[in-house]
């Protein structure tokens, strides 16, 4: 439990109006097929989070305890930092693979890298828990996108930027 909750409060923040966020309703309103849509990111999420977080996992081992907590605390400045930068949704109007190809490759390649790999690969880091870590980014990472899906444009994404 030491891992999981974390990092699904720290995934499930992290992606509140994040660009991956507004992919999934920019996915969702091309193709109008929203369980396909959710279906692709679930999976790209959670090969996303199982990557990161075995990458924090490699490097638990080279670092004091005093340097991963420090390396937690600068991923979450960091991705509170990045919640107040503008986004802008991408285009997917030429997108023709599918509605679940192209929301798990293009889902795959937009947050990798992003602030929620980096926290999630920070907190397997300081836990010792990479699986329990990877489960609980990529539930959050769900959670966020499914929220954006339900409420779409009702979703309060400023306030909850702002908030995170």
């Amino acid at each position: 439990m030491d891992a999981l909750l974390p990092a699904f409060v720290a995934a499930l923040l992290a992606e509140f109006g994040d660009k991956t966020q507004l992919l999934v309703l920019a996915l969702a309103a091309h193709f109008g097929r929203t369980r396909s849509v959710l279906a692709g990111v679930a999976i790209a999420a959670a090969a996303n989070a199982a990557l990161a977080a075995f990458a924090g996992n490699l490097l638990a081992p080279l670092m004091t305890p005093e340097a991963r907590g420090l390396l937690l605390a600068l991923t979450l400045v960091f991705a509170g930092a990045g919640a107040l930068l503008p986004v802008r949704a991408p285009d997917v109007a030429r997108w023709r693979i599918g509605a679940f190809a192209s929301s798990f490759l293009a889902f795959l390649f937009l947050a990798f890298g992003d602030k929620t790999q980096f926290v999630t690969a920070a907190i397997a880091a300081r836990t010792a828990s990479p699986a329990l870590t990877a489960c609980g980014a990529a539930a959050g990472v769900i959670v966020a996108s499914g929220a954006a899906l339900a409420l779409g444009a009702q979703l309060p994404v400023a306030q909850i930027r702002r908030g995170a």
